[in-house]
């Protein structure tokens, strides 16, 4: 049989008129990017702002003293319309990576430490974009402050709302940003610090079955409050950045974003080698 004819470089003539050119594909994707705009600015689809603010009071992580801390946020004027600066205002500001709301990159984590483009300033930009789904906890956290998100409840979640899609970010919602007292919302007792998390077997799940980019959570950390005595210390961790994926940490407003539909960017600062940022989380959400 012969092959269709085509042109000398085997290509079925009409198969080209079929495909969209490179410049109707790039008309079409500027067609899309001003469609947002103009959602955005009709107010058919909202800016949600996830961040916590930072400043002095900001909680900060404890470790046990025999580990180095991080330091709490700190700010001080260089100038500000004075002698120092007459027309010009701008401060220093001295804080450890990971303070307030954060980004974790793989490397913050031992298990990721060999990873490629496992840093702030390695990670290709487009992984900072993606789908957000909530998964909302807020009645069981209520009633156990130690909650650990288990496979079944993302298999319930999955049953009501479908499977998780992969390259998104997974955003547990608890409560727990309501805690605007800083010793509450870190809620260390004399055996260590308690709030939520996920059970070992959940972190595994998502990184390893459903490949997401990350998961968001209210609280100081990505591993609950008491990980530190599970097995493997801090699982979340461990098992998250090991597989190359990131922490969103200390966010709020999730009681405004959909359980799916929405699309969250978190960009962290672009430091060299860096493990971590404070970092802006913006979600976009249909109004």
């Amino acid at each position: 049989m012969c092959a269709p004819a085509g042109d000398e470089r085997g290509t079925p003539i009409g198969a080209a008129a079929k495909r969209p050119s490179r410049r109707g594909r790039g008309r079409e994707m500027a067609s899309v990017l001003t469609q947002l705009v103009q959602e955005l600015g009709g107010g058919r689809i909202r800016v949600v702002d996830l961040t916590q603010p930072l400043e002095p009071k900001t909680p900060v992580i404890g470790l046990p003293p025999v580990f180095a801390p991080s330091p709490p946020f700190s700010i001080e004027v260089i100038s500000r319309y004075d002698e120092r600066g007459p027309a010009w205002y701008w401060n220093t500001i001295h804080l450890g990576e990971h303070t307030g709301t954060h980004f974790d990159a793989p490397v913050h984590w031992v298990t990721g430490k060999d990873l490629p483009g496992n840093a702030c300033d390695t990670i290709p930009a487009h992984h900072f974009v993606g789908p957000a789904v909530v998964i909302d906890v807020v009645d069981e956290v209520a009633r156990n402050q130690d909650f650990l998100l288990m496979p079944e409840h993302i298999a319930a979640w999955e049953g009501r709302h479908g499977r998780i899609p992969a390259a998104s970010w997974v955003l547990l919602r608890t409560g727990w940003s309501r805690r605007l007292d800083p010793n509450e919302f870190l809620n260390v007792r004399q055996n260590g610090p308690h709030s939520p998390g996920f059970h070992k077997a959940s972190s595994e799940l998502l990184a390893r079955e459903r490949d997401i980019l990350g998961v968001g959570v209210e609280t100081v950390g990505t591993d609950a409050g008491q990980a530190g005595t599970f097995d493997p210390p801090f699982p979340n961790h461990t098992i998250m950045h090991g597989a190359g994926k990131f922490g969103l940490t200390s966010l709020c407003n999730l009681d405004q974003v959909p359980a799916t539909g929405a699309v969250v960017i978190a960009a962290p600062l672009k430091i060299v080698g860096g493990s971590g940022s404070p970092v802006r989380v913006l979600a976009l959400v249909p109004a």
